[in-house]
């Protein structure tokens, strides 16, 4: 079974139109419409992205006391 996935947009009529499909004419397919959440943006994913960022101590060790060699 192949699978073909694009985005539309409902138009003011309430259709969809998907034009292009990878389908000779004739083959049956299911069609399966789904809304987005339109909350999650993809920009929600990585909500730090672009923001600035500033290192204290970059040469300070972390988590030293859990090598146990070290002890």
């Amino acid at each position: 079974m192949e699978t073909f996935r694009v985005e539309v947009v409902v138009a003011k009529d309430g259709t969809l139109t998907i034009e292009r499909v990878p389908f000779p004419a004739g083959d049956k397919v299911e069609v399966i419409v789904r809304g987005q959440d339109r909350s999650s943006d993809r920009n929600d994913r990585y909500p730090l992205r672009g923001k600035p960022f500033r290192y204290v101590e970059p040469f300070k060790p972390v988590a030293e006391s859990d090598w146990s060699t070290l002890k």
